[in-house]
């Protein structure tokens, strides 16, 4: 049986040629004439003979593009094909496109020229390439497209670019991939004319020496403050960059901090955000993508109306929430100085360091605090967020962050690393990654 890959990253169709070849299939997804033998499905399982010049296919098990079926097709003498090979011109597996169309596998709903490629663990002996996208190649690179963007792009399709968000969508097509993007607040109301908005987001060569990019060469970055390291043009310390102008709360916000109980927090300042809109490829179930949160306000003003933020609010709303935030800890804080992930940190004598009343273990230490501008203060490390998404469908997410009670004390958050999922189950949680041993 097939093994899908969890976490599957962006591939392209550009200059690809697509031909229109009739798929092949045993087992459950053939069918047999009168007096025909049963054939084998993907788990080993038998499939029935056909009987009276009609033939019914066993039931699939899982097959390599975990989809399974009975189809029913016409049989005689030594077999009929299956039913979704009847015409080249009819989508048979639902999923936009004919074989004329492009479709390499016409008995497959997850494969066709809108979906993306998995790339399976070649070092399982059962592992089966397959070209799910249908551009002639399996397993093929995860696609990059950020090597020359520049770190003050204006271009909101940029930050897109520089989380490996590449393809973008057909203007009025049906195809997948990034379909708008655009510079708004933390709340999604449009930006800020105000001249110090655009120095909240930037395009990273990495964080310091010790933060470097998940994949491809830059990191997307926003900030309350300036989204650049020490090293950028434009950067500003995050001691004390105030913008000079207030926004909204997200839908959902203020959230506070079940670890800070009775403490709210202030209004939202010196917001930067931009939002994404994304038709999700055919054969999608999930998505990921990674970031790190640094914050000024870590030792001093934990648990206070003073608590800058990092947002990542997706559309629609997920099953069984309230609100679009899908980055929280494990306690359901969000990220913010209070969540329970600040584990880059450092105090004299310690670690253990306390500070606001609680205890901070630090195991990852302050390298990567480095080179940022938030030496002596905290950082979460790299973190995965994921969510589940309907295949073929659209969505929104927002990437935010902001400054609560003052413009003073600033946090930056640097993003990374999206990737789909072709495997169904996917449930919103975001986790600590672990460090790469060095």
């Amino acid at each position: 049986m097939r093994n899908l890959v969890k976490w599957i990253g962006l591939v392209g169709l550009a200059g690809s040629t697509v031909l229109g070849v009739a798929c092949t299939a045993t087992g459950g997804r053939n069918v047999f004439g009168d007096g025909g033998s049963g054939g084998e499905d993907w788990t080993g399982g038998s499939a029935n003979g056909g009987m009276g010049g009609i033939g019914q296919g066993g039931t699939a098990g899982s097959n390599p593009d975990g989809v399974g079926g009975t189809f029913v097709g016409s049989g005689g003498g030594g077999g009929g094909a299956p039913v979704c090979d009847t015409d080249v011109n009819v989508d048979d597996d639902g999923d936009g496109f004919s074989e004329a169309q492009g479709d390499c596998n016409d008995c497959d709903p997850n494969v066709s020229p809108n979906s993306v490629e998995v790339i399976g663990d070649v070092m399982n002996p059962e592992y089966k390439p397959s070209d799910e996208n249908c551009n002639m190649l399996t397993d093929e690179p995860v696609e990059t497209c950020d090597g020359a963007l520049a770190v003050d792009s204006m271009d909101a399709f940029d930050a897109a670019r520089a989380v490996e968000l590449c393809k973008i969508a057909t203007p009025g097509g049906n195809d997948w991939g990034v379909v708008s993007a655009q510079w708004v607040m933390a709340d999604g109301s449009p930006a800020t004319s105000n001249a110090n908005y655009h120095v909240g987001h930037g395009i990273l060569s990495g964080f310091g020496p010790n933060v470097t990019p998940r994949a491809g060469n830059k990191i997307f970055s926003v900030s309350s403050g300036a989204a650049r390291q020490p090293t950028d043009p434009g950067y500003q310390s995050p001691s004390g960059f105030s913008k000079g102008y207030n926004s909204g709360h997200p839908q959902g916000f203020p959230k506070e901090s079940p670890a800070c109980p009775g403490k709210v927090t202030g209004v939202p300042k010196d917001a930067t955000a931009v939002e994404l809109e994304i038709r999700v490829p055919q054969n999608a179930k999930g998505f990921s993508f990674d970031f790190n949160f640094y914050t000024y306000e870590w030792p001093v003003f934990i648990c206070s109306q003073y608590n800058d933020f990092f947002v990542a609010i997706l559309s629609p709303i997920p099953a069984g929430q309230t609100d679009g935030q899908i980055s929280f800890d494990m306690q359901g804080n969000p990220i913010s100085v209070n969540n329970a992930f600040m584990n880059v940190c450092g105090c004299s004598g310690g670690p253990p360091c306390t500070a606001g009343g609680k205890t901070f273990a630090c195991p990852l230490g302050t390298a990567e605090l480095l080179g940022t501008g938030f030496e002596d203060h905290a950082a979460t490390s790299w973190l995965k967020t994921q969510a589940p998404v309907t295949p073929g469908s659209t969505i929104r997410i927002r990437w935010g962050a902001y400054d609560s009670g003052d413009g003073s004390l600033d946090s930056t958050a640097v993003i990374d690393n999206w990737q789909w999922s072709a495997e169904a189950g996917t449930t919103v949680g975001t986790v600590p990654i672990p460090p790469v041993p060095k």
